[in-house]
């Protein structure tokens, strides 16, 4: 076998000082590299994260055995020696042609298992515990930790879990009441966390460091009111003045008369906060997805040899596209390499177009408990 560290490459993305931006997958204690073609991409709506890489084989006349990676290997990807992907090697395609042998190669982070697995606790039953701790629990079956950097919210005092859910629709749902992220790290594990106000050392400039861009600016998903009401189960519970309407949100920047009304997954006397915080949600996330910026450069770091990351806002100056000095949120980032080039892909929008949707969580209790909390409100 041939010296591992001596495994024929193709150096095809840019040195940039003494900061390497070859791509390498460590796969066993062995370092692959010499790709023809790269893409990774990870996000803050996206999970997990995932890679595909290229190269042309060995012919059988050439000295050497070729890839030795096998599908389900635990891979890690580096970008020269920082880590942006921890997870497994999914499948491995050869093909080939009068020319060449081709040999792609897929795969995801780690938190690939708690989007395509089960759940499972001993029980199904979760008592007193906060989102963080359902997760942890969750996702120790599968060796993936979860962290919370910031504060997970009050305990749930109970939760069931449902057979054949996977952890992440749990996950993901409990996070709407924590207002929390769920995405992966470069380590494969499973982050929740808020909008950060993490920012990028340099942004994106126009004529500086920009090789495309483009602004998608929307109208259409926008209202210039939201009425929020609370979903009632009791008969009677809609009379009076107001009735069960919670919240009015007006978006003053619609330039004509649109009406939106919202009815909140929540019930009886316990639900008429979550109601109207709903509304301002509505109307703040459409207003942020209103504004899309994708932006391609042809370095995977920012200024101070940082790869670009999800979660972490970015200074876009792009004048032609009115676009001035906006902070934005990197929502999604893709690195590619191939034939044509290095270039980095990211999309970027205002940071409130990430924010989860208020959740109530005292609806997972079973009925005969909200049926309580509801009649205790309404003697108060």
């Amino acid at each position: 076998m041939s010296d591992p560290t001596r495994f024929p490459t193709v150096t095809i993305t840019a040195q940039r000082g003494a900061i390497s931006d070859d791509v390498s997958l460590l796969i066993g204690g062995r370092r692959w590299s010499g790709w023809t073609d790269v893409r990774i991409t990870r996000g803050i709506e996206r999970l997990p994260s995932d890679f595909q890489v290229s190269l042309t084989e060995f012919s059988p006349t050439e000295r050497g055995r070729g890839i030795e990676i096998l599908r389900g290997d635990p891979v890690q990807v580096l970008i020269g020696e920082d880590a942006v992907l921890t997870g497994y090697v999914d499948r491995i395609m050869r093909s080939l042609d009068t020319r060449s042998h081709t040999v792609t190669i897929t795969g995801r982070s780690k938190c690939a298992d708690l989007v395509d697995a089960a759940a499972e606790w001993p029980g199904g039953q979760i008592v007193g515990s906060t989102v963080l701790e359902i997760a942890q629990k969750l996702a120790a079956p599968y060796g993936i930790n979860v962290t919370a950097p910031g504060d997970p919210g009050p305990a749930i005092p109970k939760f069931n879990l449902m057979r054949g859910e996977t952890p992440y629709s749990i996950i993901e749902r409990l996070c709407r009441f924590g207002q929390l992220l769920a995405y992966d790290d470069p380590d494969g594990d499973l982050v929740l966390s808020t909008v950060s106000n993490r920012q990028t050392a340099s942004g994106f400039r126009e004529g500086v460091n920009i090789m495309r861009a483009s602004l998608g600016a929307t109208m259409d998903q926008r209202f210039s009111e939201y009425f929020s009401y609370q979903q009632s189960v009791a008969t009677l519970n809609d009379i009076g003045e107001g009735g069960d309407l919670q919240a009015t949100i007006f978006d003053t920047a619609v330039p004509r008369h649109r009406r939106r009304i919202i009815i909140s997954e929540t019930s009886g006397g316990i639900g008429w906060e979550i109601a109207g915080r709903r509304a301002g949600w509505e109307a703040a996330r459409r207003r942020g997805r209103s504004t899309v910026v994708q932006v391609s450069t042809d370095s995977w770091r920012d200024s101070k040899g940082v790869v670009y990351a999800p979660n972490r806002l970015a200074l876009v100056e792009l004048p032609t596209l009115r676009v001035s000095s906006a902070l934005l949120t990197i929502g999604e980032v893709t690195y590619h390499s191939g034939p044509g080039g290095t270039q980095c892909d990211l999309t970027l929008m205002p940071p409130e177009a990430f924010t989860p949707q208020p959740f109530d969580v005292r609806q997972l209790l079973p009925f005969a408990e909200l049926a309580d909390i509801a009649a205790k409100a309404g003697k108060k």
